[in-house]
């Protein structure tokens, strides 16, 4: 019997896993591959599915992450993507904060693992957030070191901005934590699909378990505007936001213009895209001992200064 193929995408908050979905995505199309996706959003909302075209097969996990609270609810998705559907492969969209054995090993359900074959683990990392990863607190440190060293691909994410002596030197950083891996360095999460396909999965070793709240105090915030916001004034409120907040996304409408705009926010850097749909004006924030009562009052007052 053929077995679908699954592919689990792992990285930190940021690192590029939805850009590299999306680059999948359209080779697996260009190829008339039969394909699913499964995205895990900590979240209680979701904001990255719209990069799935809707005749994908698509589930979604939110407001937790499949590697501790909602490990069973992952496994019925599989399931019933697999009994649902004639696959090549399926594609596992991790949360940031995911530990990619645990994820992996949710994989290994009596229920399919007869029915599938997991290829290969696939790290992003986002090469300005591992050179100033010691600045994270030591439990995410020790996460990041995980994501690595349980990784079949390691995708040295925007590499673009480095010179050639720091590429070097954040080469041979990865390959001292995992020489097995094979290690490419890429610019907005680019990789031909054949590096994925000719991966194989090596053993395990045992890992350190990191549940997203006991262990490592994550928590996420969702806030949805009720009217357009000054552009001007959420710049200067993000200037002055904490550094304990990791990520943010969603979607949002600002005063001078009638468009909505995927917004995306990693390590203090905003990004901005027109988007050609209305979405909800939501956002999520991913961060540590975020203050959910403070947040709010802030956000409000923005919206209030804004009309």
């Amino acid at each position: 019997m053929k077995k679908t193929e699954v592919y689990i995408l792992s990285g930190f908050l940021g690192s590029g896993k939805t850009t590299l979905l999306k680059n999948i995505l359209q080779q697996e199309r260009d190829e008339n591959r039969k394909i699913a996706v499964i995205m895990n959003e900590l979240g209680q909302v979701s904001i990255d599915s719209n990069v799935v075209e809707e005749d994908t097969p698509l589930k979604e996990l939110l407001n937790g992450c499949v590697c501790c609270t909602i490990q069973g609810q992952f496994e019925t998705h599989l399931h019933s993507l697999l009994q649902e559907h004639e696959l090549d492969a399926i594609y596992v969209e991790t949360t940031g904060v995911a530990h990619p054995i645990e994820v992996l090993d949710a994989c290994m359900s009596p229920l399919f693992a007869h029915e599938i074959i997991v290829k290969a683990i696939v790290t992003l990392i986002d090469a300005k957030r591992w050179k100033d990863r010691h600045s994270l607190n030591l439990q995410l440190q020790k996460l990041l070191q995980e994501q690595v060293r349980h990784a079949d691909i390691i995708l040295l994410n925007k590499t673009d901005e480095l010179s050639e002596s720091e590429k070097a030197s954040l080469l041979f950083e990865v390959q001292s934590i995992n020489s097995d891996a094979t290690s490419l360095l890429t610019s907005h999460a680019n990789v031909n699909i054949d590096l994925l396909r000719t991966a194989q999965l090596k053993k395990k070793e045992a890992h350190e378990q990191t549940h997203v709240d006991h262990h490592l105090h994550l928590k996420t915030f969702v806030h949805e505007f009720k009217t357009p916001i000054d552009v001007d004034a959420f710049e200067n409120w993000l200037r002055n936001m904490p550094d304990t907040i990791y990520r943010i996304k969603g979607y949002m409408r600002f005063t001078h213009s009638q468009e909505t705009y995927l917004f995306q926010y990693s390590y203090g850097m905003p990004l901005y895209m027109k988007e050609l749909m209305k979405f909800p004006n939501v956002l999520v924030f991913i961060g540590e001992n975020l203050n959910h009562t403070e947040m709010k009052e802030q956000l409000q007052q923005l919206e209030s200064q804004s009309n």
